[in-house]
C-alpha cells in the first residue's frame, strides 16, 4: 500500500520544529484493519493480518508505545499522541517507525467517511469485516458491490449447484437473481455481475461491463474458470469441459461437500472482480502458477480438494487474453511453463518423467505421444525435459499438416530464439547431407556457398573438456567402438559451421551399425561434444527404452536459454554451465552462418484453418506459454549447390 505524504522520518528544520509532515501526523486517517490479531511479546509486539504478519522488537518499553498507538487508532486518530511526541524526539522517531511498519505489511486502512462508521456501509453486515480486512478502501469496494447486478444462470435453476452458488453470493451480502439458461449444458451455472443499469442491450458493451465466472461440474470433478467477459467465461468453461474427463461413472452420489466448495469459489472470485479486489489465486501464494496467465480453480473428489491452476485455454476473447506473450528468455522460465503445458488435468502434453530409466552418464526421461513412447536425453534431466516438450509438440502439430515433408514442417522452440536455433541446426544437418551426395556426383566438395572441408579430429590434449568426456563416455564407459568424421562448412561471408557425425565402426553395445550422433555448431570440438552426447543417449536408449517410439537427442540451441547470469570460480569448462555459457555467447554468429548456408529463413507457423481442434489449442497454449512455433520453410534456394566449375 502506498501512504501519501507520509515517511519513516521527520524532516527538521535548524530550530527543531517539523518542515514536513510525517506519518504520525495523518495517522487520523488510518486504522487497523478488521481482524487483526496481536499478541504482546516482553520486549515488543506480533501482529497478523490476513496475509501478512509483523513482529516489532525493541526495548521493554516497546509493548507500552504499542498501547498508546493502538488506543490512537481505535479512538481519536492520534492528534493527542501526535501533539505528546515532540518533532525530532526518539519518541516520534519511534512511533513514525512503527506506523511504517504497519504501512509496509498492510496491517492499516483508510477510516470511512463520518464518525468511525462501518466499512460495509450498506452493504450490510455480511461483507464489511471481510472488506475491511482485504480491500485497500473498502467503502469503495462496497458501493461497487451496492451497485452490481448479480444473476445465477443455470439450465436447472433448482439444482444443488445453483443453489449453493446463490447461498454464497447471499452470504456475502450480494443479492442475485436466478434465471433459468436453456442454452446451458447441464452441470455449468454462470454468474454474471452488470453495472447499476443491468445489461446492456449492445453485446460489445455488454461484453465490456460485464464481469463473468463460470462454475462446472461433472463425476468426481469441477473447474471455476477464470473472471472475464461472458463469452470469454463461456469458452473457457467449454475448454475445461473438455480437458477435465470424469473420474468416475455418471450416476453416482456426488460428494455434498464438492458443489458448495465450488460454487462458494465461484462467487468469491466474480465478489473480488466487482470489488476490485486481488484475484484469489493470487492470494494462494502458489509459485507454480505464472504471472500474467489466467489461473482456474480445479476441484477433485477424491481426495476433496480445489486447487489453482495455470489455464491457458484454446479460445482468446477478452483483450487481456489477446495480446502476445512475451517469448521466454531463461531455462528457468522454461521449466516453470512445462508444468502448464503438461498438467495432468488441464494441460495439452504428457509430462515427461524420468521414471526408471537412467540418469547416468546422460540423463533420459520419458513421455507419452498420441500413444507412442517419446525417450529424450541430454547431458542434464532439465534439459533433456525441454527437449522432449519441444519435439512432442512438434509431433503432435505436425498432423495439422500431414501433407508437408521436412522443411515445410513446424519447429518448437522456448522462445523465438531457441526456436530459430533449432530449425538452423536441421537446415544444417541437410545441407551437408546435399554437400556430401551432390560432391559424390559431381567429384567435387565445393559450391557457391563454399565447401565441406574435412576436419581432422582426435581425442588428444587440448581438446575441449566436454568433447573429451563424452567421446571417452562413448568408447570407454559404453565400449562403443565408434569413429567421428568432422567437416567445415564455409559460407560466402566468412562464417564457418562445423558438422559432426558419429558412426559404429563395429558391431558394440547397439547390434547396429550406421550413425550413432550428429550436430552441426560453431567449433569442431562443441559439434563432436554433442554428437557423442546424441549416441550416448542412442546407445542408453537402446539398452534401457527399447519400446520407444521416438528418441530425442541433445542439441546445443538449448545453450541460448541455459546461459547462467554467472559462474562460480570452481565452475571451468568442463562443467555443464560454463559450456552452455561458452556455447550461446557462439550462437548469434553461429544462425547467421547457418542461414547463410542453407538460404533457410523460418518464420512463424500457424495451423491451418481446417486443422484438428487439438492441434490448435496445443498451438494456442504454446504461444501463451511464451513458445515459438517456427515453419523452416527454405528461402531462395534449398540447399547449398554443387557445379563443376567450383571445383
Amino acid at each position: 500500500m502506498t501512504v501519501d505524504q507520509a515517511g519513516p522520518d521527520t524532516a527538521t528544520s535548524p530550530e527543531g520544529e517539523r518542515a514536513t509532515p510525517d506519518a504520525l501526523d495523518f495517522l487520523g486517517r488510518w486504522t487497523l484493519r478488521p481482524g487483526v490479531s496481536v499478541t504482546v511479546l516482553p520486549h515488543g509486539v506480533h501482529l497478523r493480518g490476513w496475509i501478512t504478519s509483523v513482529t516489532l522488537e525493541g526495548g521493554a518499553g516497546l509493548p507500552v508505545l504499542w498501547g498508546r498507538l493502538a488506543e490512537a487508532l481505535a479512538g481519536d486518530g492520534g492528534a493527542e499522541l501526535a501533539r505528546a511526541a515532540v518533532a525530532g524526539s526518539p519518541l516520534r522517531a519511534a512511533l513514525v517507525t512503527v506506523v511504517g511498519q504497519l504501512h509496509d505489511h498492510d496491517l492499516l486502512v483508510e477510516r470511512p467517511a463520518g464518525e468511525n462508521g462501518d466499512a460495509a456501509g450498506e452493504n450490510g453486515d455480511a461483507a464489511g469485516p471481510w472488506l475491511g480486512a482485504v480491500a485497500d478502501r473498502p467503502a469503495e469496494a462496497a458501493a461497487a458491490l451496492i451497485r452490481s447486478r448479480v444473476r445465477v444462470l443455470a439450465a436447472r435453476p433448482d439444482g444443488p449447484l445453483a443453489r449453493a452458488a446463490a447461498r454464497a453470493l447471499d452470504r456475502a451480502g450480494v443479492r442475485a437473481a436466478t434465471a433459468e439458461a436453456a442454452d446451458l449444458p447441464d452441470g455449468q451455472v454462470v454468474l454474471v455481475a452488470a453495472g447499476p443499469g443491468g445489461p446492456s442491450p449492445c453485446a460489445a458493451e455488454q461484453d465490456a461491463e460485464e464481469r463473468a465466472v463460470v462454475v462446472g461440474l461433472r463425476p468426481g470433478v469441477g473447474f471455476v474458470t477464470p473472471v472475464g467477459s461472458a463469452r470469454q467465461a463461456r469458452a473457457d468453461a467449454d475448454g475445461l469441459a473438455d480437458r477435465l474427463r470424469p473420474r468416475e461413472a455418471p450416476g453416482g452420489a456426488e460428494h455434498p461437500g464438492l458443489p458448495a466448495l465450488l460454487a462458494s469459489s465461484a462467487a468469491q472470485r466474480l465478489i473480488c472482480a466487482v470489488a476490485g479486489l486481488r484475484d484469489p489465486s493470487a492470494e494462494a501464494g502458489d509459485a507454480r502458477l505464472i504471472s500474467g496467465l489466467p489461473a482456474a480453480l480445479v476441484a477433485e473428489r477424491e481426495p476433496l480438494r480445489g486447487e489453482y491452476r495455470t489455464w491457458v485455454g484454446p479460445v482468446l476473447v477478452d483483450a487481456d487474453r489477446v495480446r502476445p506473450r512475451a517469448d521466454v528468455r531463461t531455462l528457468t522460465e522454461a521449466l516453470a511453463r512445462i508444468p502448464v503445458l503438461t498438467d495432468r488435468l488441464a494441460g495439452v502434453l504428457d509430462e515427461p518423467d524420468p521414471g526408471a530409466l537412467p540418469q547416468l552418464p546422460a540423463a533420459l526421461v520419458r513421455s507419452s505421444v498420441a500413444g507412442e513412447v517419446l525417450v529424450s536425453g541430454s547431458a542434464r534431466a532439465d534439459l533433456a525435459r525441454l527437449e522432449a516438450v519441444c519435439r512432442a509438440a512438434e509431433l503432435l502439430l505436425r498432423e495439422g499438416e500431414s501433407g508437408l515433408e521436412g522443411e515445410g514442417r513446424p519447429v518448437v522452440g522456448a522462445g523465438a530464439v531457441h526456436a530459430r536455433g533449432r530449425a538452423l541446426r536441421r537446415a544444417g544437418t541437410g545441407a551437408r547431407a546435399a554437400v556430401r551426395q551432390q560432391g559424390a556426383r559431381a567429384g567435387d566438395t565445393a559450391g557457391p556457398f563454399g565447401g565441406a572441408a574435412p576436419v581432422p579430429w582426435s581425442p588428444e590434449p587440448g581438446r575441449h573438456p566436454q568433447a573429451l568426456h563424452w567421446w571417452s563416455v562413448l568408447v570407454r564407459r559404453l565400449g562403443v567402438d565408434a569413429d567421428v568424421a568432422v567437416s567445415r562448412l564455409d559460407t560466402v561471408g566468412g562464417g564457418a559451421v562445423f558438422h559432426a557425425e558419429v558412426q559404429v565402426q563395429a558391431q558394440g553395445r547397439t547390434a547396429t551399425g550406421g550413425v550413432l550422433g550428429t550436430a552441426v555448431e560453431a567449433s569442431a570440438d562443441e559439434a563432436v561434444a554433442l554428437a557423442a552426447l546424441s549416441a550416448v543417449v542412442r546407445v542408453q536408449a537402446a539398452a534401457d527404452a527399447p519400446h520407444a517410439r521416438h528418441l530425442v537427442t541433445p542439441g546445443g540451441a538449448v545453450a541460448s536459454l541455459a546461459r547462467p547470469e554467472a559462474t562460480a570460480p570452481w565452475e571451468d569448462a568442463g562443467w555443464t554451465t560454463a559450456w552452455l555459457a561458452e556455447s550461446a555467447a557462439r550462437e548469434p554468429e553461429l544462425q547467421e552462418a547457418l542461414a547463410a548456408l542453407t538460404g533457410w529463413s523460418p518464420q512463424p507457423w500457424e495451423p491451418p484453418a481446417d486443422a484438428h481442434a487439438d492441434v490448435r489449442a496445443l498451438w494456442s497454449a504454446l504461444r501463451q506459454c511464451g513458445f515459438s512455433v517456427l515453419s523452416a520453410r527454405p528461402g531462395h534456394r534449398t540447399h547449398p549447390t554443387l557445379t563443376e566449375g567450383s571445383r
